[in-house]
């Protein structure tokens, strides 16, 4: 019979870490690794607690981030015309039952009313720049420029990490949003009101942006997978307090204020998030850092065995072949290869439509009457958390014909939605919105599954060279479309269902596009691949920083 295998005990490198040294147990000879090997992912392991505790933490700033998205709903609620706000004109003036036209009784002669008195408890948004009638417009405006903000932090953030850490990052965005969050909810000015929305916006995207770098960096494997595709569940989080916060508050100034200041928390816990251990490595040769980094990693998730006694010498070698690599793909060449050419137009169509529906549904939550805004936000957010763990479990285990499950499943959710048109707009009533807020959620559902599916799967598509430049156009492509979403919802003037079936067919787009999606079959990858790896390698499912598990090593190529 064979010997039972038993488990080797822990060694520790004496020579690196005295303190955790026990003279009672000499330790075993450290682990040699090739060269070529990432020793950062070797030491650090796929997952581990230390890995846990980082995500979570970072997962808190979407958190704020969806407030700001979302505190539109709650600091714009529709006003009820006749009994909230009333046109404030002399007893010469007629006034419209929408209160927004006043006729002259003299001459018969028409005109816009522009002066507003109001009825209401809460003071809203639209009571402080008069945002009724022909002004109704500019809620919208307020949402593009905060859309704009996004826009603009995704591309700033990801520029500003060639030169500062992503942890520093973080703390900017932190930071400046508390202040640009305070100032937005207590400006006067309309104009002003705009762009600081915008800068708290800014600095929104910069905080997720950083996180998602840090932790993508410390993971691998179909780990580093899951954690990206369940990063928007705190999205959803976030959804779900939002309608209790702003329950505590009675003026659209003090939901700003609630929603800046408990990101004084998420400062504080950056004590517990690391410094991105491959920037510090490929940015700042910062051999040191990463040596402690490396060390409480390993300590916090029991893999001393992994440290070799020669880390820092380990960590040098690693550094000099990573200043060796050769600069990512430019734009073209991601139009090269087997299937390039319908991967790129595809993604870039899929997530603009997904991006596009994932913020405009949830603005279209104020379509269906502001008593049902607090129930229906929750189940927006509901159907979203659904959306990324039905992303997480097709990923995983139907990993080949993944984007066609996902194009299906939005494609029937579009369908349905467009069956809106059944139920009439002429008065708002509890079965009526019942019924809008059921084929909304599933379309939700569909369109998180998508969009979290193509965050967090796209770049398999492409070698490593050409990941960065791939992820950075189709964002950014998706972003500048996003614009548009908070006009879609300006359809339902016409219609609600109108609005609903706008997203609907947008749906079913992004599932046909998704459609063209090819997973690539896994091939094993030497060093020597370089450049001259086809599109279809899938390096990302091996486990892009480190070893496979076919034990082939392969060099980091990936620039921030």
């Amino acid at each position: 019979m064979p010997r039972p295998k038993t488990r080797r005990p822990t060694p520790v490198p004496t020579t690196i870490l005295p303190e955790f040294y026990s003279p009672n147990r000499p330790p075993p000879e450290p682990p040699k690794f090739p060269t070529k090997c990432d020793i950062i992912g070797k030491v650090l392991g796929d997952f581990g607690i230390w890995q846990l505790r980082t995500a979570l933490i970072i997962f808190l700033v979407k958190i704020p981030a969806a407030w700001f998205m979302a505190c539109i709903i709650f600091t714009a609620p529709e006003l009820y015309a006749g009994s909230e706000f009333y046109c404030d004109a002399d007893d010469s003036f007629n006034i419209s039952r929408n209160q927004c036209v006043m006729t002259n009784t003299s001459n018969a002669h028409e005109e816009s009313c522009n002066e507003f008195k109001y009825d209401s408890q809460f003071y809203s948004l639209i009571m402080q720049f008069n945002l009724v009638c022909d002004r109704d417009i500019l809620i919208a405006w307020t949402q593009f420029w905060h859309l704009f903000g996004i826009l603009v932090g995704g591309v700033l953030g990801t520029k500003m990490m060639l030169w500062i850490s992503p942890k520093n990052v973080m703390l900017i965005g932190m930071v400046a949003q508390i202040g640009c969050g305070v100032v937005t909810g207590y400006i006067p000015d309309f104009s002003l009101h705009c762009f600081f929305r915008c800068s708290s916006a800014v600095c929104c995207a910069l905080m997720m942006t950083a996180g998602q770098t840090i932790f993508t960096e410390i993971t691998g494997g179909n780990y580093r997978i899951g954690l990206v595709t369940l990063y928007d569940t705190f999205w959803s989080i976030g959804l779900f307090f939002l309608p209790t916060l702003s329950s505590f508050f009675t003026s659209w100034g003090q939901i700003y204020l609630g929603i800046s200041l408990p990101t004084i928390v998420l400062i504080i816990s950056l004590i517990w998030i690391p410094e991105a251990p491959r920037w510090l490595i490929k940015n700042k040769n910062d051999i040191a850092a990463v040596e402690k980094i490396l060390l409480e990693a390993a300590v916090i998730n029991d893999r001393l065995y992994f440290v070799p006694e020669n880390l820092r010498e380990e960590l040098q070698l690693h550094a000099d072949s990573v200043s060796k690599l050769p600069s990512p793909a430019n734009w073209l060449d991601l139009w090269e290869g087997p299937r390039a050419k319908t991967h790129f137009i595809a993604s870039h169509l899929a997530l603009a439509f997904y991006i596009i529906n994932f913020m405009g549904m949830l603005l279209n939550t104020r379509s269906f009457g502001r008593d049902y805004l607090a129930v229906n936000t929750i189940v927006t957010g509901v159907s979203e958390v659904i959306g990324c763990f039905l992303a997480l479990y097709f990923t995983l285990k139907y990993n080949k014909w993944k984007w066609q499950y996902s194009g299906a499943f939005n494609v029937l959710a579009g369908i349905l939605g467009c069956s809106g048109w059944l139920f009439p707009n002429s008065l708002i009533n509890p079965e009526r919105v019942i019924s809008w807020m059921v084929i909304s959620s599933i379309g939700k559902a569909g369109v998180s599954f998508a969009q979290s599916m193509l965050l967090a799967c796209l770049p398999e598509l492409y070698p490593p060279f050409k990941k960065q430049p791939f992820m950075f156009s189709v964002i950014t492509w998706a972003r500048i479309w996003l614009l548009s979403a908070p006009f879609f919802n300006v359809l339902k003037r016409i219609d609600t269902a109108l609005s609903l079936s706008a997203y609907s067919i947008m749906s079913i787009l992004g599932g046909i596009c998704m459609c063209f999606i090819l997973t690539p079959r896994s091939k094993e990858v030497s060093p020597s691949a370089g450049r001259k790896e086809n599109n279809m390698t899938s390096v990302w499912n091996a486990g892009q920083n480190g070893c496979d598990n076919k034990s082939f090593c392969y060099e980091y190529n990936t620039r921030f």
